[in-house]
């Protein structure tokens, strides 16, 4: 009898201790990897719809900086995160004239929206040190224009959207 308590404390210990390196393992990697998260909203049609399931990748950004066309995540507020678009990077100046981006005086071709037509944006330059963002759904996306997102500076980026995972249909990368 005694024999059988101890080999089922042991089993116990064992149990216990692998649990708490699984724990650990995924925070770290929840941390430092990457995360899953669910687009909320149309900011980013056509490239992202409401309800897609996403793959988020951390380390990107410990190796090169976030580039021009990386759809990321980045911290909106407490609890809040945007799905969204760099069009342009710190020292660049972002202009949109009757629907059309520029950057450095340059028309930005943008297969990945849609035609719809949105406002005008003034000439600003990008402070270095930050980014521009802005949702694929123009006309429908809170985003760099607006003076409560505005610029984004690189330690509010969680990661780049890597893959979508769901719905099935779509599962893929994200470009």
């Amino acid at each position: 009898m005694k024999k059988e308590a101890k080999k089922t404390k042991g089993d116990l210990r064992e149990w216990a201790e692998s649990a708490v390196v699984a724990i650990i393992l995924a925070v770290v990697i929840k941390l430092f990897v990457f995360e899953f998260v669910m687009v909320e909203g149309s900011s980013m049609n056509p490239t992202l719809n409401n309800g897609d399931r996403l793959m988020v990748t951390k380390i990107d950004y410990f190796f090169k900086e976030p580039d021009y066309g990386d759809v990321i995540i980045l911290n909106y507020s407490d609890g809040v995160e945007f799905v969204k678009r760099i069009v342009a990077i710190g020292g660049d100046s972002v202009e949109i004239k009757d629907s059309k981006l520029y950057v450095n005086d340059k028309m930005v071709q943008e297969s990945y929206t849609d035609d719809s037509s949105y406002p005008d944006y003034p000439k600003t330059t990008v402070p270095e040190g930050a980014y521009f963002v802005l949702g694929d759904n123009r006309d429908n996306s809170r985003d760099s224009r607006f003076a409560d997102v505005g610029f984004v500076a690189e330690d509010e980026i969680v990661g780049k959207v890597f893959i979508r995972i769901y719905p099935f249909d779509d599962l893929g990368r994200i470009k």
